[in-house]
């Protein structure tokens, strides 16, 4: 039993649960949607054309993480049906779970973000920076999606049961949204606020996003070291749901 066999586990519960994918896109698209076309008007004055557009790539973020953190609850169920305990003990090793498990939430995380960007297309949003920037929201995203799929997986390995995982993560993703720049341009911020969104690292992932969805040159200075970045914590989240699992496995 490898990566593959895992992630295809993973997948046919999800595709046999479809309300997991409903429950986690209807949020975001309410939000690309209403939000933009109310908002929308009020922010004119700041010179926005398009704040569907502008919106977007938060909305993407949101998304990412919604898909990831749903990933989560998969654990919960493997434990209450012993599949999770079958794989524990079977000839794989703790690299293949814990790929297959995260791959399975970067997946769904990107059909989301398909759905997302084809309702956007509706309300003439393009990547203005053409293929090679399509090619760089791929990879942006994909960090994303790993980073945070391997620390919602190490989380849920965490805690006793479902309900206080929802709580924390619900705890973690609103306020990683808000202080950010999905919603309004954060340059005029000051205080302990602007501090707090600067050390966001999903404020340098948005802004990135929407630089490659606005802008027809692609700012590789802007955008290298967010990469960077999220490459380390990738790093990290791996790390931290091998030792994890480890440990449950020591039990």
């Amino acid at each position: 039993m490898g990566v593959l066999n895992i992630l295809w586990r993973n997948i046919r519960w999800r595709f046999q649960n479809p309300i997991s994918i409903v429950i986690t896109i209807l949020q975001p698209l309410i939000w690309l949607i209403l939000y933009s076309s109310v908002a929308g008007q009020a922010v004119q004055n700041m010179g926005i054309d398009n704040y569907t557009a502008f919106i977007l790539p938060g909305i993407i973020v949101l998304v990412t993480l919604a898909a990831c953190s749903s990933g989560g609850i998969i654990n919960y169920i493997m434990k209450s049906n012993g599949s999770f305990y079958r794989i524990l003990i079977a000839p794989v090793s703790r690299n293949s779970i814990v790929l297959g498990q995260m791959l399975e939430a970067v997946l769904v995380s990107f059909l989301e973000v398909v759905i997302l960007c084809v309702v956007g297309f509706f309300f003439s949003v393009k990547v203005a920076s053409g293929i090679a920037g399509i090619l760089l929201m791929i990879l942006l995203v994909f960090m994303t999606a790993f980073f945070m799929s391997g620390l919602t997986y190490s989380i849920s390995l965490f805690l006793p049961n479902e309900v206080i995982y929802e709580t924390i993560m619900n705890a973690i993703v609103l306020p990683i949204f808000f202080l950010s720049p999905a919603l309004f341009p954060t340059e005029n911020l000051s205080g302990g606020l602007a501090v707090a969104v600067t050390l966001n690292p999903f404020t340098h992932i948005i802004n990135a996003l929407r630089s490659l969805i606005l802008g027809e040159t692609i700012l590789l200075g802007e955008i290298l070291p967010v990469i960077v970045l999220f490459i380390v914590m990738c790093c990290c989240s791996f790390g931290l749901a091998k030792w994890r699992l480890k440990k449950e496995m020591a039990h």
